[in-house]
């Protein structure tokens, strides 16, 4: 197993760690004052997008040379790493989600004309998108679940559900979303969903309302959405009737493998930050950084972010070598380990700057919020476990 980055990775990652010095990490405050200024969505990431595909930094997630950097998930690995250390960077180079994962669902499973009228812009950047699939009524952890109808009238579909924790559904410029349903619900298990395209102004589209994450408003929002009797052409359906379920389980692979190297990102940004402030805090007359307690956590830190480290790429290698199916436990794992491991270590840091670590002035109690968030993104923890147990138990069953 060789877990060694390519060159050209290795020299994207030079650009891309200058690029976050000289113009990212400047421009989170100028984000956050323009956002709760304005309530409007902040100027400054369009000047950040500008430069960063001036720069060549665009796009870094897509594994098709035509409509990306051409990386492969291990390539990706420490550059995402890199981006997930500021809250505002994925989208800075067209790299955040949902719009990674419904650019790769549209790549491998979209149409000629799907392609060109959808997925195009999202790779220019010019629109953003949604992918709608959880809902409020159901437990959709598993998927199967899912009430939303999809309907054939004619040569149209009818849409009718309501989704909520639709990501990016308040982005003023999501275009559209990507909507799973059932098409069929007296097929087999997994042949009953289907995925369809619907655009953000057609008629019966509503955002029921924004919901905060852990008490934060992202300027994106996380919104509940209904849709009530909406008609779309046919040819919006992505795959045949019932690919929706593999289809999905398809964009989630490598949305998962994304989500966590961020995480690893996170957690280092949190413990450069909690180094920094233990060596300059003093109390009782000594630094910080002198006591044990303290020391044991900035210790701890370093030794876990780096077994999540190695998580990660060997999770992102294999997915390379063997590919995402036969690396669904390592995924798995990971997917488990990142976002708790992280949230433990920006917790720690947050103590250690004591009230401040609550406060806007630092970025740990916004990264806390979205780590938090990730033990549910993408299949909760429990169903992760779940999977892990099963295939443990599988080795030791005994033949009745």
């Amino acid at each position: 197993m060789d877990l060694t980055p390519s060159a050209r990775s290795a020299e994207l990652r030079g650009r891309l760690i200058e690029f976050m010095d000289r113009w990212v990490y400047p421009a989170e405050a100028a984000f956050d004052d323009q956002w709760r200024g304005t309530g409007a969505y902040p100027p400054v990431m369009e000047e950040l997008k500008t430069r960063a595909r001036s720069a060549g930094l665009w796009n870094l997630f897509h594994p098709h040379p035509d409509e990306g950097a051409g990386l492969t998930n291990l390539d990706y690995a420490p550059l995402a790493e890199i981006m997930g250390r500021s809250l505002i960077a994925s989208e800075a180079f067209n790299c955040s989600a949902p719009d990674t994962g419904n650019m790769e669902l549209l790549s491998m499973f979209g149409t000629p004309e799907q392609k060109d009228r959808w997925l195009r812009p999202l790779l220019d950047g010019t629109v953003r998108s949604a992918f709608a699939m959880t809902e409020p009524d159901v437990a959709s952890s598993d998927a199967t679940n899912i009430a939303t109808r999809i309907v054939r009238a004619g040569d149209e579909y009818v849409v009718r559900g309501r989704k909520w924790w639709v990501t990016g559904a308040g982005h003023p410029a999501c275009a559209f979303f990507i909507v799973m349903g059932k098409t069929d619900p007296g097929a087999g298990r997994h042949r009953q969903q289907s995925q369809i395209i619907v655009p953000v102004d057609a008629e019966g589209v509503r955002i029921v309302r924004p919901l905060p994450l852990l008490g934060y408003w992202d300027p994106e929002t996380h919104c509940e959405v209904e849709f009530d009797d909406v008609r779309v052409p046919a040819a919006n359906l992505i795959g045949a009737p019932g690919d929706g379920f593999a289809i999905g389980q398809a964009r989630l692979g490598p949305g998962r493998i994304h989500h966590c190297m961020r995480s690893v990102g996170a957690a280092e940004r949190a413990l450069e930050l909690m180094c920094r402030r233990a060596l300059a805090r003093e109390t009782f007359g000594s630094p910080l950084a002198t006591r044990a307690n303290i020391g044991d956590w900035i210790a701890e830190a370093r030794l876990e972010i780096d077994m999540l480290r190695l998580l990660a790429l060997r999770a992102a290698w294999l997915m390379d070598t063997v590919g995402n199916q036969a690396a669904a436990v390592e995924i798995s794992e990971i997917k488990i380990a990142a976002p708790s491991i992280a949230g433990r270590i920006i917790d720690r840091a947050m103590q250690v700057h004591g009230a401040a670590g609550m406060s806007d002035d630092y970025p740990l109690a916004r990264h806390y919020a979205v780590q938090r968030a990730l033990r549910f993104a993408d299949g909760p923890d429990e169903v992760h476990k779940m999977a892990l147990a099963r295939g443990e138990l599988r080795k030791y069953a005994t033949v009745s």
